[in-house]
């Protein structure tokens, strides 16, 4: 039997008060449902209608309602704004929950914000503390602030406080595998989540953590799952989804990553990724995809991958090759016959042993060079005139590029595991990767950019 709706209106609208203690049935209401959230808009409609003409003893009790609407429906902006307007420890603290949220936000953002809400964050829950909030509660969220920025120590004293009293507190495990997260110890972190969301199955911070775990480990379903139940429990953050419309692009939900993607942009239409990552899912929607052409490429690309050395060369012909750093079949649909026949000691005899080798495997000397390198996009470069630091850097593995998991993926699927080979990569040859567009060429420019590298051609 389906679980009555609850009668958002009744608990928002008929009582005078708004108490803590009915915040737990306004987010069991917005876990039924998308049309709840509906519902919630109308409710703010109607209270700012309220505000407008109530007199001043009112006003504060409705501030309070409107902030923590407009929290929940994800309008933090509008949530500070109201909850600067009163006072009290539910204020407080919804309004440290308000700025938390959108120095969390911050990082996908490339707009810089005026106000520091970390530390607006930790004075309004201290502020919420100090006026009665539950301070157990109060302590774990400065806790989590003092992580966010960077003072470690701090809050770990904080939660070694809270050990004995919080054992059956969802935020402290949160907050206990946020910080052994930092500490490099994603085992422990997981365990921590695990819990947390066994205490609290609405803790969307957990189950969010839990998902990019999954996600890093390539546990595409788990990730994808434990994302989609943040989708329940508002205010919805960016990075969910960002996350989620990303797996679901790499598992052909074309129509669920554009619905993630176009509720990024109706969130914060200034966001340029946002509607960039739209308009890529939008196009892979009707993108051509044949597995019999697939196979074919896949085959292709295999013997491109041959080396010379597997085939009998006169002595000239090899040497000269060695020289050239030509070491595959593929190398060599990327040289012309003038550059071959330019080399010293390459004659006609040795143009036509290669022409003969690339013949037997359907080939020619400069294919990809007349077909755009569609055919295979690896290019090598030598590097015998590098200095030692120069060869260093491009040696580094690509993972410490800091890529996102859209980037990253890529770089997998296209066996790309140094900077060397990066660069050695054009954005047109990027481009071609399936779910790599604008945004993620412009993300990977930029983190080459710090190294003073650039992909081919650029």
């Amino acid at each position: 039997m389906a679980e009555p709706m609850i009668d958002l209106r009744a608990l928002l609208l008929e009582r005078e008060e708004f108490e803590g203690g009915m915040v737990s049935r306004l987010r069991d209401g917005l876990a039924q449902g998308s049309t709840q959230i509906r519902v919630l808009k109308d409710i703010a409609d109607t209270l700012q209608k309220r505000l407008v003409t109530a007199a001043a003893p009112q006003q504060k009790k409705l501030h309070l309602k409107l902030g923590i609407v407009h929290y929940y429906l994800g309008h933090m902006r509008q949530a500070i704004e109201h909850l600067n307007k009163t006072e009290g420890p539910l204020a407080f603290y919804y309004l440290g929950l308000a700025h938390l949220f959108l120095a969390q936000a911050q990082s996908y953002s490339d707009e810089p914000d005026t106000i520091d809400h970390l530390d607006a964050a930790f004075k309004a829950f201290d502020r919420a503390e100090k006026v009665g909030y539950a301070a157990q509660q109060a302590q774990l969220q400065k806790a989590g602030v003092l992580r966010l920025q960077g003072r470690i120590g701090e809050a770990k004293a904080i939660l070694a406080r809270l050990k004995d009293a919080a054992a059956h507190n969802a935020e402290y495990y949160f907050q206990e595998g946020a910080i052994a997260e930092v500490e490099g110890d994603r085992a422990r972190a997981a365990r921590a989540y695990e819990r947390a969301v066994e205490l609290d199955p609405r803790h969307a911070g957990a189950l969010f953590r839990l998902g990019w775990i999954h996600d890093q480990q390539g546990n595409d379903e788990d990730a994808i799952a434990c994302y989609e139940r943040c989708l329940k429990y508002p205010p919805i953050g960016k990075g969910v989804l960002y996350n989620l419309g990303i797996l679901y692009e790499d598992n052909e939900k074309y129509d669920k990553a554009v619905a993630c993607f176009r509720q990024l942009y109706k969130m914060d239409p200034r966001d340029p990724r946002a509607k960039l990552f739209l308009k890529d899912a939008e196009a892979s929607q009707s993108m051509y995809f044949s597995p019999e052409e697939d196979q074919l490429s896949q085959q292709f690309r295999q013997v491109l991958e041959i080396p010379v050395t597997d085939f009998e060369l006169s002595v000239r012909a090899r040497n000269c090759l060695k020289r050239l750093n030509i070491k595959t079949l593929g190398d060599l649909t990327r040289v012309t016959e003038a550059q071959l026949l330019a080399s010293k000691n390459f004659g006609e005899t040795s143009l036509q042993e290669i022409r003969q080798i690339m013949a037997s495997k359907g080939l020619r000397i400069g294919q990809s060079l007349e077909q755009g390198q569609q055919y295979d996009p690896r290019h090598r470069t030598p590097q015998q005139y590098l200095t030692p630091e120069e060869q260093a850097i491009l040696n580094k593995p690509v993972t410490e590029l800091n890529l996102s998991v859209r980037d990253r993926k890529c770089m997998n699927r296209l066996g790309i595991t140094t900077l060397g080979e990066l660069i050695q990569r054009s954005a047109d040859e990027l481009l071609e990767a399936k779910n790599f567009g604008q945004t993620s060429l412009k993300e990977v420019r930029e983190k080459l950019a710090q190294y003073n590298l650039k992909l081919r051609g650029d």
